[in-house]
């Protein structure tokens, strides 16, 4: 079973256990966390406690993780942004706001959720909570997402993320005003050893690399486009707190409160890949969402 360490910062004094612990990780909801605790799972400082528990400075949480259960994930309709499909891939723009697939004590409203709905035929590769599933982003960040019909498309895409021969092209506003027009981030990311809420660049971090180019300065903001070459977690909200200039909105990287953005401005705009079974190259395009183009007008103001 694995372990999760993590220590109560002063800006988490007085909060609730499960509020904090659901915030560790994406994918953990807040009534998964309660039966954690509930089943004994969770410990403060070396003893069991209730999920109102309210944290303390420097008071040490220990978190075993159970192994996933297999759950029955229900089909919902959506009104999904399919950009292509045929009978082995599927490409589809995902809204801000939206979870890509469920987890345990958060099986509903998710894009897995929406996609089992659209079609019957998902890989498998990645089990049931999965499906289909070849890559990810992150819930308050929008846009294209390549999504596997079978496991002979999932093998030879996930090659491809392996290769680095995916193209996956972020659009981003980032405080401050980068003086190059073009650059090249490459600083290994991990899990940050002073808060397991965060990724940070390490020393010992897993080898990643972001390419970015400017499109347009504001007074205090700038627009960038960046491109992935490996895919970590939180890779460009990281890679671009590193450098200086963290993600607009961004409520776990960035300032607080500098804009009325609700999340990080990031929208995954083009990706392209070689087509699994026809080996032909393919990429897609999709437009900023309106409520980033609205930033952008109000910026140039």
């Amino acid at each position: 079973m694995e372990k999760m360490e993590h220590i109560i910062l002063e800006s988490e004094n007085n909060e609730r256990i499960d509020k904090i612990i659901s915030t560790l990780q994406e994918e953990w909801s807040r009534s998964q966390v309660q039966q954690w605790i509930k089943e004994g799972y969770v410990t403060v400082n070396g003893k069991k406690i209730k999920a109102n528990y309210k944290c303390i400075i420097n008071d040490q949480l220990e978190i075993e993780i159970p192994e996933p259960q297999n759950l029955d994930v229900e089909a919902e309709e959506m009104n999904l942004d399919i950009y292509y499909e045929d009978g082995d891939v599927l490409v589809v723009n995902k809204p801000k706001g939206m979870v890509v697939h469920p987890a345990p004590g958060h099986t509903t409203g998710t894009l897995v959720n929406g996609l089992m709905a659209h079609c019957n035929d998902l890989s498998g590769i990645n089990g049931v909570l999965r499906p289909g599933i070849v890559h990810r982003i992150d819930k308050d960040t929008s846009g294209l997402l390549m999504v596997a019909k079978n496991d002979f498309a999932h093998e030879r895409l996930v090659n491809q993320l392996v290769d680095k021969s995916v193209t996956r092209k972020y659009f981003a506003i980032v405080h401050g005003n980068i003086p190059h027009d073009y650059g090249t981030i490459d600083a290994p990311i991990g899990r940050d050893p002073d808060d397991r809420q965060r990724m940070t660049v390490v020393d010992n971090g897993k080898h990643a690399v972001t390419h970015f180019r400017v499109l347009n300065r504001f007074t205090d903001f700038t627009f960038v486009e960046c491109e992935l070459e490996t895919g970590r977690t939180h890779q460009i909200r990281v890679h671009m707190k590193y450098i200086g200039f963290p993600l607009a909105g961004d409520p776990k990287y960035g300032p607080r409160k500098t804009l009325s953005f609700n999340g990080q401005a990031l929208h995954a705009g083009i990706l392209g890949f070689i087509h699994p079974r026809t080996e032909k190259y393919m990429e897609f395009e999709a437009p900023l969402p309106e409520d980033f183009l609205q930033l952008i007008e109000s910026l140039k103001k």
